[in-house]
């Protein structure tokens, strides 16, 4: 059987869908794993209880339970959850938006697909465009969206020292171009894997660079403000025509819902509901309608910023712990944990690649994800990404810290064996 171009770039290996593959392995195999690789969030109790309580008056609900699951939403989703959302930004944020500046997607994972090709690749009078990744690393699943083209142009970040044992990237100004043949910026705050916070003078001058290229700044705050919120210093979340901002369901605690929202001017809109018409008819109706009664009466908000923000703020702080004293002899540096999920750890020096160091971990029952995945678009060779993991710090505590004891005990080895 012969495949398309796209359907052989469907079928290859690539670093989102390896790291799935491994979430469904440790999940169903036989052999227990710590999953400490996967971006699944915390199941919070108290958090549970609200989307159960939901649940429950959707099942007592008749009508509006059998219109969710026998009925088709329109292609930009469902109208009432949109206008509410729009409502809740307009009164909590003064945001200048309505109905017609929000859309549903199957996932913040389906709105970078749409929104990525609706402005890299190639255009009507034959040039290539490309994302501008402002630093890099990114979001591990931006890299295979071009199915096979390079859509992203990426630098490397300024790196801050801070302390014995942590450090900080910075967008570098000083090297950031945005040629003729950047179709778009985007940034995702707080970043996945790193769990940097870009500060609000850094959004504020890509902001203004992206305005005056006449090109968009896409903002992915799948992890950050208005919802889940999961960020620890104190930011401020604006939005303009300009500005796409992208939310989800997902690390509010509903990942198995894939619902998305995208943020934008009504031509964006446009767009993205016809991608939802041509790829899926209309976005799914479960996240929409379990939570639109938390966002009507803006407790989605009150819930992020009372229940899961100082639930992961603690959390953070107990697995940091657990790293400086599994690591005290290594050269192991945290990414200053400013919000998301997870630690990103550097092992300056490190012997192995951190794609063999995976490999070791898993074969010793431990998933990570390797770092070298998260640089989409950064040609240039650079040792320190092979120098780098991502560890989830959601699941069990008694999990995540044998997990860090093993990784203390492999990165260990690995210098060790160059003695």
């Amino acid at each position: 059987m012969r495949f398309s171009k796209f359907g052989d770039h469907l079928k290859a290996d690539s670093g989102i869908l390896g790291l799935m593959q491994d979430i469904d392995a440790a999940m169903t195999g036989p052999d227990p794993m710590l999953l400490l690789g996967g971006g699944n969030p915390a199941r919070i109790p108290a958090v549970q209880e609200v989307f159960r309580d939901s649940m429950q008056q959707l099942l007592n609900d008749g009508d509006r339970f059998e219109s969710i699951g026998g009925s088709y939403d329109g292609a930009k989703g469902d109208s009432v959850v949109g206008q509410a959302l729009a409502t809740l930004f307009q009164k909590r944020f003064g945001w200048d938006i309505g109905p017609e500046n929000v859309a549903i997607t199957n996932g913040s994972q389906s709105s970078f697909y749409t929104l990525f090709h609706l402005f890299a690749g190639e255009y009507r009078d034959h040039s290539f465009r490309k994302i501008l990744l402002p630093l890099a690393p990114e979001y591990i699943g931006y890299s295979d969206i071009g199915m096979g083209n390079n859509l992203f142009r990426s630098y490397q970040p300024a790196i801050e020292l801070q302390g014995n044992h942590e450090f900080k990237y910075h967008v570098d100004f000083e090297r950031l171009t945005v040629d003729d043949d950047i179709g778009a910026i985007a940034v995702s705050r707080p970043t996945n894997p790193t769990g940097n916070v870009l500060s609000d003078s850094e959004i504020a001058k890509l902001r203004a660079l992206a305005r005056s290229h006449d090109i968009p700044l896409i903002l992915d705050s799948a992890y950050g403000a208005p919802f889940p919120n999961i960020v620890f210093p104190e930011v401020t979340t604006d939005w303009d025509e300009n500005t796409i901002l992208c939310l989800s369901l997902s690390k509010l605690g509903l990942p198995g819902l894939r619902t998305g929202f995208v943020v934008a001017n009504e031509e964006v809109i446009r767009a993205i509901s016809g991608a939802n018409a041509i790829m899926a008819l209309a976005p799914g109706s479960t996240g929409p309608g379990l939570t639109q009664n938390i966002i009507e009466d803006g407790r989605i908000l009150d819930i992020s910023n009372d229940l899961i923000r100082p639930y992961y703020k603690a959390k953070v702080q107990d697995a940091m712990t657990w790293v400086k004293n599994a690591m005290h002899d290594l050269p192991c540096r945290i990414h200053s944990p400013e919000g998301a999920i997870f630690l990103w750890l550097w092992f300056e020096g490190l012997p192995i690649t951190s794609e063999l160091l995976y490999q070791r971990l898993k074969a010793r029952g431990v998933l990570v994800v390797s770092g070298e995945h998260f640089f989409p678009g950064l040609s240039a060779p650079w040792s320190h990404r092979q120098e780098c993991i991502r560890v989830s710090y959601a699941q069990d505590p008694l999990i995540v810290k044998k997990g860090i004891e093993v990784i203390a005990e492999e990165v260990r080895r690995t210098f060790q064996e160059i003695k």
